[in-house]
């Protein structure tokens, strides 16, 4: 079986966002500054009404004894609908796609689904001071590795809420979830995930930011902790809006044996503006 190498040194690592970084910034002409950053304005509300498909990619180095390494590509649709003349639902779906080697036992490699989650937001469509959205979140066992699953179906309340002005967005988006059917053999599900944001938008679309995600296991009383800074701009391939972000993972917080040494996010995000 082979092995993925992950003896990487920074330099090189460096230099691609550095070439990445600069590529985004000069490509962001490329139409009116106008529409760049009301669409950013947008992204950064996790409950605007605007339709986008994010492709979030974390890789991540030197985790637990093994030294592993764990590549997350997120697949996160949003999807705005119409609910009533003052009311906005938006869904939105985190269907992990995993590969990690040296994780579960030195020379072992799984890959394939995780567990997907859905949130629906129910969002006022007008809201002047504060921002905010309400509704179900849901745990789906779609894992199709027994190291990739909770074999758990679960459910719980999700909630967000934010602040725009002058260019910044801060806030906050939370979600509890209860196992509530699943394999009797397997662990029950009690997990808390928090994440505060913050970001500062230009007129031209760039934007430097982050977030910060905590993930709290009731069951094991286990803390998990990132910190997620990124660099991201608004441009256009031909017709088709999109938006680019990169910058490093810092992993402060990690169950014994599985915190990593540090890792990298990309994301790429189609955008459907009506």
């Amino acid at each position: 079986m082979a092995i993925l190498n992950t003896n990487y040194s920074f330099p090189p690592m460096k230099k691609q966002l550095s070439f990445f970084v600069f590529s985004l910034i000069f490509a962001l002409p490329a139409f009116a500054q106008d529409d760049a950053a009301e669409l950013a304005k947008k992204l950064a509300n996790p409950v605007s009404s605007l339709i986008s498909v994010p492709f979030q990619n974390n890789t991540d180095y030197g985790i637990g004894t093994f030294g592993g390494t764990r590549n997350t590509l997120n697949f996160q649709p949003v999807v705005p609908v119409s609910v009533g003349k003052n009311l906005n639902m938006i869904t939105r779906v985190v269907l992990p796609i995993i590969t990690q080697y040296n994780i579960t036992g030195e020379g072992q490699k799984q890959s394939g689904l995780g567990d997907a989650v859905l949130s629906a937001f129910f969002s006022p469509k007008n809201s002047e001071k504060l921002t905010w959205g309400v509704g179900p979140a849901f745990l789906l066992p779609v894992g199709t590795n027994d190291f990739l699953t909770t074999n758990q179906f679960g459910m719980g309340p999700t909630a967000v809420a934010l602040k725009q002005i002058n260019g910044w967005t801060i806030g906050a988006l939370a979600n509890q979830l209860w196992s509530v059917a699943g394999d009797p053999d397997r662990s029950e599900v009690s997990q808390l995930f928090v994440q505060p944001f913050l970001v500062y938008n230009w007129a031209s679309g760039a934007g430097l930011g982050g977030n910060l995600e905590w993930t709290q296991n009731w069951i094991s009383d286990q803390t998990t902790l990132w910190l997620n800074p990124t660099v991201s701009g608004v441009t256009a391939l031909g017709s088709q809006k999109i938006q680019f972000a990169v910058g490093p993972r810092l992993n402060l917080a990690a169950p014994e044996g599985g915190k990593a040494d540090w890792g990298w996010r990309a994301v790429f995000v189609l955008l459907f503006p009506k």
